[in-house]
């Protein structure tokens, strides 16, 4: 029944880490040198890693717009730094999870530096409630939000769009640019199911939630491709998107529900360039912001190069009053 799930708690998963931490950078540098074959782009750009300070705008967000959502886990390494400049508030909300035990089993693939595989075992922490929001840390919350926005008692709320990616199976160049990367992960994941790229679900770059046992379910029915997509450190053009996986899984057993409304904002590298800095401002002002309830923005140095006080802007949006 939908209803089962309606007062069990909700929680939030966020990947972190740290791109710009020396000891990161020189163990991340030294597995790109063991490559056998060039990395594609989208796995061995600096900006995947960057740190600006993303992590405290979405916590804030969470905590300002979210207060209802149990517990906030962070899955991090082994040599993240530890986040000491939040609040005591938050800090209590918080719980972190490291790699060496949602990849327990696994260990051998470590260190990783892959989102998609980390995605793919985040499932698996001691703990995690059935519901849960998962979070990049680039994802922020600029409006209240309730759990009906995300789940219809068992049922995640979908937001994305019906495509067509049939064009990009033979076309190599577009399979080189970085900017159709995941468009191939969201192909990979519906053939899993049978689904041709014809007509399938773009998640967009929002919140997702996701049910823990219905991933615990796919990895399961898929355990050869789950286990080769933990086993690449960096990205691959093999690997499938393992919340793409979990919605069309849904879609398929009629669990789930869409948004109607266009609720979020999605800001990508560089957006704006060349255009009046003014209209892209616009956009995170309360009047852009006004019928936004999820925030992304893919590049903030970018972003700030266009428009300067693009963090105040973010600061004021997640309610944030205090530094961090």
């Amino acid at each position: 029944m939908i209803s089962d799930l309606n007062d069990d708690p909700i929680d939030a998963v966020i990947t972190w880490v740290d791109g710009k931490d020396p000891a990161h950078r020189a163990k991340r540098d030294r597995y790109m040198g063991r490559c056998v074959e060039k990395l594609h782009e989208n796995a061995s750009n600096p900006h995947r890693w960057e740190q600006s300070d993303e992590i405290y705008y979405c916590l804030h967000s969470i905590h300002h717009h979210a207060p209802w959502i149990r517990t906030i886990w962070i899955v991090v390494d082994e040599d993240a730094p530890d986040l000491a400049q939040l609040s005591q508030t938050l800090r209590d909300k918080i719980r972190i999870a490291f790699h060496h035990d949602i990849f327990d089993g696994h260990n051998d693939v470590l260190p990783t530096f892959n989102s998609l595989a980390i995605e793919s075992v985040m499932w698996r922490i001691d703990g995690l409630a059935e519901r849960f929001l998962y979070f990049n840390d680039d994802v922020f919350l600029t409006a209240p939000l309730l759990p009906s926005d995300v789940f219809d008692g068992a049922h995640p709320v979908l937001r994305g769009a019906w495509v067509d990616y049939s064009a990009l199976d033979a076309d190599c160049e577009t399979r080189e640019n970085p900017a159709y990367f995941n468009h191939y992960m969201l192909m990979n994941a519906a053939h899993l199911c049978g689904v041709g790229a014809k007509r399938l679900f773009a998640c967009a770059h929002v919140v997702h939630p996701l049910r823990r046992s219905v991933m615990a379910d796919l990895f399961d029915r898929h355990s050869d491709e789950f286990l080769h997509n933990v086993r690449h450190r960096f990205r691959h053009l093999s690997q499938f998107s393992p919340q793409g996986l979990h919605t069309q899984a849904c879609i398929d057993a009629k669990t789930y529900r869409f948004c109607a409304r266009g609720d979020y904002l999605h800001i990508t590298s560089g957006q704006g360039a060349g255009l009046p800095s003014r209209d892209t401002r616009a956009l995170l002002t309360a009047e852009g912001l006004a019928n936004i309830k999820v925030l992304c923005v893919n590049d903030l140095p970018k972003l700030e190069a266009l428009v300067p006080d693009a963090r105040q802007l973010i600061r004021d949006a997640v309610g944030m009053t205090s530094t961090f």
